[in-house]
């Protein structure tokens, strides 16, 4: 392998920050560049010697890598990039870049879907890693277990967060399709990212363009309730299929006592085990891990065995603090399904205590509006609802405010207002797939509740 200088452009997002610590691993030398360099991320750079540089000035030029790598939050516009395409220089996108010099000739287990793929990638990757395998990994968030959300080892398995999202400015294509995996977990499929796709139809071709680089000898791990994941395979399947989840192949048993429950494969118990994360749709996410290790050779009982010591990940259903004997929770939820799962999960586990939801309806889908007749449904569990409407792109009022909800466009305003509701044994869950104007720390630093 030739070792290279890469300069990343967008190194501060998830991925490719993640594409930058594996790169580093490797032995190349990496420098990079986004927006705004901000913590957690430009820790973990930094940590590793990478060298960060703020905004998108063409003097970075200077640097003279041999390749530049483009992120998908990059667009044309962008000096930097206009620099390097009047140049003619060398570049690719960050899927294409890990797919060609980490990716190739591993056995790759991707994990894709609308929802859960962080948390179904960080318990495949600790389901490995429990036993024995070390698998090299990267997540779109941080598992707690590992404390980083990229690895680079000499396992021949890498787990991989598999994306829908597009690749880059020169490749609309999803990022998945770079990755090839082996072993395909198809955790559910519903629409979103309304800045990229039509409709749910067009979501759905990506999905089959995926099902058709696995081989025959690979695996495809299919959520059995979703009548768009069985669209996608009736469009052609060339790869053996087993289902969790509906009435058929792998699913979570009748018997659940408190956070235990059983696992069965087509009738049969295979054990019990237990989670920290509540709620259904994350025991669908552990069969569905549970089913891709023992494809990768993990005996069952070994990952029943794991999943009781799975510490959760970072941002989803995260304990913030507790201060005054309410408790702050930080949540990744932004689409009306994952939100709805989320507080149906807490409110498994907290019985008759009051939710106070708090939503920034952040994401790029949500700005516009597309699923916002969804909300008050996703939001029922709640017992108060609070949502910050800075920067929407539709009328909140109309939607939010006959259920009850109360509507924010000053965070200060919001905080307040929480704080003034929030009574002992209250719990704040806090949902948002951004960071939220650090309200977690102004409601942690209240001495009001």
């Amino acid at each position: 392998m030739r070792l290279m200088h890469i300069h990343i452009l967008g190194i501060c997002g998830t991925f490719m920050g993640g594409v930058a610590l594996l790169a580093r691993a490797a032995g190349h030398k990496v420098t990079g560049c986004d927006a705004h360099v901000y913590a957690p991320m430009s820790t973990q750079l930094e940590e590793q010697g990478i060298l960060l540089t703020e905004g998108y000035e063409t003097g970075q030029m200077a640097l003279a890598p041999d390749l530049f790598v483009i992120g998908n939050a990059i667009s044309r516009g962008n000096p930097l990039l206009e620099a390097i395409l009047d140049r003619n220089l060398p570049y690719i996108s960050g899927p294409q870049w890990l797919a060609d010099h980490i990716l190739l000739g591993r056995w790759i287990l991707g994990v894709a879907g609308t929802h859960g793929k962080t948390t179904t990638t960080s318990m495949l990757a600790w389901i490995l890693e429990d036993a024995g395998l070390t698998p090299s990994f990267l997540i779109g968030g941080v598992p707690c277990n590992f404390g980083v959300s990229a690895r680079l080892t000499d396992s021949p398995f890498f787990v991989i967060e598999a994306d829908e999202y597009d690749t880059a400015f020169c490749d609309k294509r999803s990022k998945f399709l770079h990755y090839r995996p082996r072993t395909a977990i198809l955790n559910n499929l519903e629409f979103d990212h309304a800045d990229i796709f039509a409709d749910l139809a067009a979501i759905e071709t990506q999905f089959h363009h995926l099902v058709r680089t696995l081989p025959s000898n690979g695996l495809i791990i299919a959520n059995g309730t979703e009548p768009s994941l069985q669209r996608v395979l009736d469009q052609g399947c060339w790869t053996p299929v087993e289902r969790f989840g509906g009435s058929e192949g792998w699913q979570v048993g009748a018997r659940q006592v408190g956070d235990e429950f059983d696992v069965m494969l087509d009738g049969k118990n295979l054990g019990r085990t237990r989670l920290e994360l509540p709620g259904a749709h994350n025991r669908a996410n552990a069969i569905a891990a549970l089913a891709a290790a023992r494809h990768a050779g993990v005996p069952v009982h070994v990952g029943l065995s794991a999943l009781r010591r799975f510490q959760g990940i970072k941002r989803r259903m995260e304990v913030r603090g507790i201060v005054r004997k309410v408790t702050i929770y930080d949540d990744f939820a932004h689409h009306p399904t994952a939100i709805a799962a989320t507080l149906e999960g807490l409110k498994s586990r907290i019985g008759n205590a009051r939710i106070l939801a708090v939503l920034e309806p952040r994401s790029n889908t949500m700005k516009r509006g597309t699923l916002k007749e969804q909300l008050p449904a996703s939001l029922a569990l709640a017992d108060r609802v609070f949502c910050y409407t800075a920067n929407l792109g539709w009328d909140a009022a109309s939607v939010l405010s006959p259920m009850g909800a109360q509507l924010f466009d000053d965070l200060d305003a919001l905080v307040t207002a929480v704080m003034t509701e929030a009574q002992e044994g209250d719990h704040v869950l806090v949902m948002s797939n951004g960071g939220f104007g650090g309200i977690h720390d102004k409601l942690l630093g209240s001495t009001s509740f």
